[in-house]
């Protein structure tokens, strides 16, 4: 007997929709090549009539999948509401912990990480005709994955398996290019939306994100009274965008009373959700995250107020830190969110900013790969037996550097080997259905403070909504078993009947053992998250138990009223860094103590011999450290030579080369090389502080190789060590270019004073320099000397470089003046004839 087709005529209620025109083109493309693509705007009623088409048309079940769970519920009760029933029937859904369905059921909605834990334990999906991986244009993580599986299932395994792609937006060329290629059918569906007037009303003063995700409390302020304006400005119902929860309490209570205005997110009941879903014979408000941009419809909307912001995770590989931000929505964003106010009539959309700001937002929004953890997206790959995404059809690679530090904690958490391969370990963390970081630690948490707990623990952190706004974690695991926040604790006691039911995590051992029946909730709290966590275990940088370093080396600081304040270890739930601060923010964190933290985290305990300068002086000791985090030292006898020279180049390098013992005589040799290197160049090297530090080996390295204690740097013979740089065969005429003194006529060895780029210059007693009057040159006649002729008193007289005009013309100045106050010195009135002396006239 035939079945009685499920796609309802166009004269049914609800049926005749923009897409409808397009099934057939989509139908046969898929009878021919077996993937499409449809590209039809939200509204279209893509999700509601595709399904039902394709059903007609192949044999088995329709799977489509859906990127949030309001989504999946919703979809599936209007799918069920076209043929005249409700979800359980020919029409179900599935999605963690709820599901409606029976043997004859034709189309199944599920969400897309239901979906690929589907396809992880059964690949060929028998009984599976087709599957429709909806709003593939969102690119979240489950939904790219899901359709890089499907994608190989086809390849391999299920060659007629269907595969249809839908997107929002006609940019498909990565999806084509993923299911098969250029020639993959894409069919377009018209749209039949009614025109939507834009209104562009900023607040009356610029205000920026704040930091920490949150929204300055004035935009809420006047987005409420946006809202307020739409109401009066037409008929129908209004749609309001914000980014997050605390936001859509924040506009409802600035709406005050006297609007209908009911929240609409994915964390509600489901009972809460129908109700914002369902048309009122009152003019109501909507409040809504991004649920509600392109997969749900919300019906009577006419009016569109938009806040221009949307909540995306956001990932710090470096630090290991992840957290939600508050961005600026893209222009492809705020177009379909515009687009919900055209799908009745003809709509209005208020944007909270404006069209100057409008034309600097970002044409798309990232895809989730791009910005999120990748450790769970990794796992799946590597179970899938595609480690790092090798011969998957991803729409987008995954970014190298996100993508590193994920499989490296894989590998730490034992879940894949060395290859990027699943181990066994790897199968059991992934059976767990949760953060690779949480299954593990529910695996070894259990044994450590009992399985009842160790679930409590993990299903606390499996929701950022659940910690809520204090830091003190085991304060709120008491607040949650005592259910002072009634709608969190059912969340949570739901979540840890989840966890029970996965496998391995579900099995308690035989006993707790005499630790997780003595550790107090507190510190099995802490040992849980350190489990989770290792590299977020923090001590105090000082007794005031504010500011703390994490393993990883990361600094974090809690706000200066928390509960938590002088606890000298912490295990670190979540922070996050926000922009401006040097430390991260410790959002959630449990106390525990050192003996913990060596418990929970004691593989990262290191054994490391720390040879360093500090404070003019080689420390050497064998410090003991559990990740960045010193936990002992002591000192060593004998240090590595070779990392003993190391610390003292790097001292070196640091405190510069006054630190070493500098004699006159390698003063004045340095003080030659470098003007010979400055006047002739090569082959004489460069001498200055920057060269002599860069080559440290070079020069000093045999000299440092005896060093074995900071007073050995006393006997470095660091005149022997200059000769060194000294260039063979030129150095042989060092003494010829750059001599260390000069001999005057009075037959005297003067001094000859070298000084960086300046003339060399010679200070001599005038009388010494009598019948000279060529005033000499050095470095092969480039550099004439500066003389310094000095009274008998050894002040200077004049400076000249050319004797014979001073002869001439300074000479007799200077006789005239001195001779009187020096008259026991000969001056006599002609210069170039005297004879050159030291010494003082004979007494009469």
């Amino acid at each position: 007997m035939t079945s009685p087709p499920l796609l309802p005529g166009p004269e049914a209620p609800g049926a005749d929709l923009p897409v409808r025109p397009a099934l057939a083109e989509l139908v046969e493309a898929v009878r021919a090549r077996g993937t499409a693509v449809l590209v039809a705007p939200p509204g279209s009623g893509k999700t509601s009539l595709l399904p039902l088409a394709l059903a007609d048309a192949v044999d088995g079940r329709v799977i489509v999948a859906e990127p949030r769970r309001l989504a999946t519920r919703a979809a599936a009760h209007r799918l069920a509401w076209l043929i005249g029933e409700r979800p359980g029937d020919r029409i179900g859904y599935a999605m963690r912990d709820e599901r409606a369905g029976s043997a004859r059921t034709r189309v199944e909605v599920v969400t897309t990480g239901l979906l690929v834990q589907r396809l992880q334990r059964d690949p060929e999906l028998a009984g599976v005709g087709a599957i429709v991986i909806d709003e593939c244009h969102e690119r979240h993580l489950d939904a790219d994955l899901a359709l890089a599986f499907c994608v190989d299932v086809r390849d391999t395994l299920r060659p007629d398996l269907a595969l249809i792609a839908t997107s929002a937006t006609p940019d498909t060329e990565a999806m084509t290019r993923a299911l098969g290629g250029a020639d993959t059918p894409v069919v377009t569906a018209a749209t039949a939306s009614f025109p939507v007037t834009v209104e562009w009303v900023p607040p009356p003063q610029a205000l920026p994100l704040l930091a920490d995700a949150r929204v300055d409390p004035r935009l809420l302020v006047h987005v409420a009274a946006v809202v307020l304006r739409a109401l009066q400005e037409g008929p129908g119902d209004v749609l309001v965008f914000v980014p997050g929860e605390a936001e859509i309490a924040g506009v409802i209570r600035n709406l005050g009373g006297g609007i209908h205005a009911l929240p609409l997110y994915g964390r509600q009941t489901r009972v809460e959700q129908e109700r914002a879903l369902t048309p009122s014979d009152r003019q109501q408000v909507v409040v809504t995250t991004a649920v509600a941009e392109s997969s749900l419809t919300v019906p009577g909307i006419r009016a569109v107020v938009d806040a221009g912001l949307a909540r995306q995770p956001r990932t710090d590989p470096s630090r290991g830190l992840s957290a939600l931000v508050t961005t600026r929505v893209s222009r492809a964003a705020a177009d379909q969110r515009a687009g919900r106010a055209g799908r009745e009539g003809p709509g209005r959309v208020y944007r909270c900013w404006s069209a100057v700001d409008h034309s600097h937002l970002a044409d798309h929004t990232p895809p989730e790969i791009a910005t999120a953890d990748l450790a769970g997206f990794a796992l799946s790959m590597a179970a899938w037996g595609a480690p790092g995404g090798r011969g998957l059809a991803l729409l987008s690679a995954p970014p190298v550097a996100a993508l590193d530090v994920a499989v490296d904690l894989l590998r730490e958490l034992g879940a894949v080997d060395a290859d990027g391969r699943i181990t066994q370990r790897g199968q059991q963390i992934a059976g767990i259905s949760a953060h690779p970081r949480l299954a593990r630690a529910l695996l070894d948490g259990a044994p450590l403070v009992g399985t009842d707990r160790a679930r409590e623990v993990v299903a606390l952190l499996s929701d950022d909504s659940l910690t809520g706004r204090s830091d003190d974690l085991p304060a709120r695991w008491r607040e949650m078993r005592q259910g002072v926040d009634r709608a969190a604790s059912a969340r949570w006691r739901d979540e840890i009947r989840r966890l029970g039911r996965s496998g391995e995590a579900g099995r308690s051992p035989e006993s707790a053992g005499v630790t997780s029946s003595r550790t107090p909730d507190d510190l099995a709290a802490g040992m849980v998250v350190g489990l989770a966590y290792p590299d977020r275990i923090a001590r105090a940088r000082s007794t005031e138990g504010v500011t703390y370093q994490l393993l990883s080396g990361t600094g974090a600081a809690l706000v200066v009223t928390s509960g938590l304040r002088r606890s000298t270890w912490l295990a670190v739930a979540s922070a996050d860094r926000p922009v401006g601060r040097a430390d991260a923010r410790i959002r959630s964190a449990a106390p525990i103590d050192e003996a913990t933290a060596r418990l929970v985290a004691g593989d990262l305990v290191t054994h490391t011999d720390d040879i360093r300068w500090h404070d003019g002086r080689v420390v050497a000791e064998r410090v003991e450290s559990l990740g960045a985090i010193r936990l002992a030292a002591s000192p060593i006898g004998t240090p590595d030579p070779a990392l003993l020279v190391a610390a003292i180049t790097d001292g070196l390098r640091r405190s510069g080369l006054e630190i070493l013992p500098w004699s006159e005589a390698a003063i004045r040799l340095r003080e030659r090389m470098s003007f010979c290197h400055t006047m002739i160049g090569a082959p004489w090297p460069a001498v200055d502080d920057t060269a002599l530090l860069a080559d440290l080996d070079g020069w000093l390295g045999p000299d440092l190789q005896k060093v074995r204690r900071s007073k050995d740097l006393g006997r470095v013979d660091i005149l022997g060590a200059l000769r060194r740089l000294l260039p063979w065969p030129a150095a042989a005429r060092l003494d010829e270019l750059a001599p260390d003194r000069l001999r005057v006529p009075s037959g005297n060895q003067v001094r000859v004073g070298y000084d960086g780029d300046s003339p060399p210059v010679v200070a001599v007693k005038l009388q010494e320099m009598f019948g000279w009057t060529v005033t000499p040159r050095l470095a092969d006649g480039r550099a004439p000397i500066v003389l310094h002729l000095l009274s008998p008193a050894g002040r200077t007289v004049a400076i000249t470089g050319d004797l014979a005009s001073f002869w001439v013309q300074g000479y007799p100045q200077a006789r005239a003046e001195l001779r009187a106050r020096y008259p026991r010195h000969p001056w006599p009135e002609d210069p170039l004839t005297a004879e050159p002396t030291r010494r003082v006239k004979p007494r009469s």
